[in-house]
């Protein structure tokens, strides 16, 4: 399924089982995946930092929080005051750029309930940080004569290990532990609602974990990088993007044997090649349905 969300449309459609759902107003009804941010480090302007939103009956449940990605809410037509529960993947800053961003713009736009953010040890100290960052423009915003509330500025951090790190009555959300380099801690996700199995691989090697937390998944969001335009890479950037992330290839063998409805490629290492590459080199092993993700689509 894609939307025919874009940047200037005041409308769009989405179809679901083949009836049109105005997206004017955040989605209602069952499980949606909304790309936020698709984009890498490099500053490409149509694609924000890493970001992807599960919707579940107008439930907002955010993986990483990439550059721009409260004004790819918005955008998307999410509430903002609804941006309440984010699950990082690693602590890499093109993933969390954007996590000051998300404590403190929904807080002036009017969100109550304190950020509840999950990731792996180190989101603490991250977190305690950036609070003393901006501790100044705190205390203004709520003694300094605008109108506030005293509690959405506050984020409860929840440092995870391996497992299921968050249930409610819409959604269950699985940590698993994937190999990003060097990294001591980076997880990939797994979202299961009533209707639907979302899978978000964050960034990776190839982990036969990925192929089994993935199995028969409805939607399965994966980082890729080109083998093609890796080849033309200087060796130790050859040598970083294979210790650190997914090849063509790799995915290709990983949707192969998980079979998921649907799979979502974003995330992408190019390094100089087109998208439709990437879709090339994965389609060459794969024969299930896959798209390339752009910002703002929807699942």
């Amino acid at each position: 399924m894609r939307s025919l969300l874009r940047f200037a449309p005041v409308f769009y459609a989405l179809f679901i089982d083949g009836a049109a759902v105005s997206a004017e107003t955040p989605l209602k009804l069952g499980t949606q995946v909304i790309l936020l941010g698709t984009g890498t480090p490099n500053a490409e302007p149509a694609r924000s930092g890493p970001a992807t939103a599960i919707v579940v009956n107008g439930s907002v449940y955010l993986v990483d929080a990439g550059p721009g990605i409260v004004r790819r809410a918005a955008a998307a037509k999410l509430p903002l005051p609804a941006l309440k529960h984010v699950f990082f993947t690693h602590l890499h800053s093109d993933h969390t750029l954007g996590y000051p961003d998300l404590i403190f713009s929904p807080w002036v736009l009017e969100r109550i309930a304190p950020l509840e953010a999950y990731g792996p040890p180190g989101l603490r100290a991250m977190t305690d940080h950036l609070r003393a960052a901006w501790q100044e423009d705190i205390e203004m915003r709520l003694d300094g004569g605008e109108p506030s509330n005293k509690t959405g500025w506050r984020v409860n951090v929840h440092e995870v290990a391996a497992g299921v790190v968050y249930r409610d009555a819409e959604v269950t959300v699985k940590a698993f532990a994937v190999r990003h380099g060097t990294w001591k801690n980076a997880y990939g996700y797994r979202f299961e609602t009533a209707d639907r199995t979302i899978v978000i691989s964050g960034d990776t090697t190839f982990t036969p974990e990925m192929i089994e937390q993935a199995r028969g998944a409805d939607v399965l969001v994966h980082e890729a990088y080109s083998e093609v335009g890796l080849k033309m890479r200087a060796l130790p950037w050859q040598h970083y993007h294979t210790a650190f992330h997914t090849s063509s290839s790799d995915v290709a063998r990983i949707a192969r044997e998980a079979k998921p409805k649907l799979l979502v490629l974003h995330h992408l290492v190019l390094s100089g090649q087109p998208p439709d590459q990437v879709l090339r080199e994965v389609t060459a092993g794969y024969t299930g349905k896959v798209v390339i993700g752009q910002d703002l689509d929807i699942y």
